[in-house]
């Protein structure tokens, strides 16, 4: 579904990113991990059209998608969360939802002025799918709150709900359990297994706590300084003696999310 080939990021002399060459196979959850600053915000930014590689191309359904805009990118089937939590912050949770859902119902800018039957029937189908994920994901009778009032598991829920209402192929999460208690970490785990196979999408998740990573992640890629320099099983990644001199060596206590 998705590969890199060969990809660089630089910024000047700096590269952030060099030979990235990550694949994502149908319904398959991958993980990106490494420490802080080893590039893997960036291969995101990469992948969702943020940044245009500085070489190499990114590949998503055998298209050629490098350096397309992000709206475009969401609308071939790629959708994603950020690190740092980005909700509508003057909209309800209903309505960050509907902005999503209304990517594949868009009315024309002259049915939305005139208020005509296709635009009224566009609204309401965005928010009969909007309140059907609401529903799925327990979020229903927040739907009318504030999204920044909700409590701070329920944000997280509500910006990987944003994403599945755009209706992506593959969704890209950009460490989903930051700031979660290890109960909040399970719940995120079983969380993102239950939507994998509900909606037969894959995942390509960033992650910190390796509890998460090894626990849902069917394969790994491990950055640093923006070179991979492991691929393989959970198991394999264990394992490896440059990933546990990069990276795994550290007491998982005294990482950051």
């Amino acid at each position: 579904m998705l590969e890199t080939k060969k990809v660089f990021m630089r910024f000047g002399g700096l590269a952030a990113v060099s030979d990235l060459n990550i694949t994502v196979g149908d319904n398959e959850i991958v993980g990106l991990i490494g420490p802080n600053g080893a590039g893997k915000t960036t291969a995101f930014n990469l992948i969702t059209g943020v940044y245009t590689p500085s070489e190499g191309r990114v590949l998503f359904n055998g298209r050629d998608i490098t350096g397309r805009p992000p709206h475009l990118i969401t609308g071939a089937g790629i959708a994603r969360t950020f690190q740092n939590i980005r909700l509508f912050h003057e909209m309800t949770v209903l309505e960050n939802i509907m902005v999503a859902a209304t990517l594949r119902k868009r009315p024309t800018i002259f049915e939305a002025t005139l208020h005509l039957p296709g635009y009224r029937r566009g609204q309401a189908e965005a928010r009969n799918a909007a309140m059907g994920l609401l529903e799925l994901v327990g979020l229903a009778e927040n739907a009318g709150d504030n999204a920044v009032s909700l409590p701070y598991g329920k944000q997280r829920r509500l910006e990987i709900v944003r994403a599945l209402a755009t209706e992506p192929r593959l969704l890209l999460l950009d460490e989903p359990a930051a700031g979660m208690n290890p109960r909040e970490s399970q719940e995120l785990m079983d969380f993102i297994l239950a939507i994998r196979e509900r909606y037969k999408i894959a995942v390509l998740l960033i992650e910190h706590h390796m509890q998460v990573a090894m626990g849902i992640c069917e394969r790994l890629y491990v950055l640093d300084y923006g070179v991979t320099i492991a691929r393989g099983s959970p198991q394999e990644i264990r394992r490896d003696k440059n990933v546990i001199d990069a990276y795994l060596g550290v007491e998982e206590g005294e990482k950051g999310a």
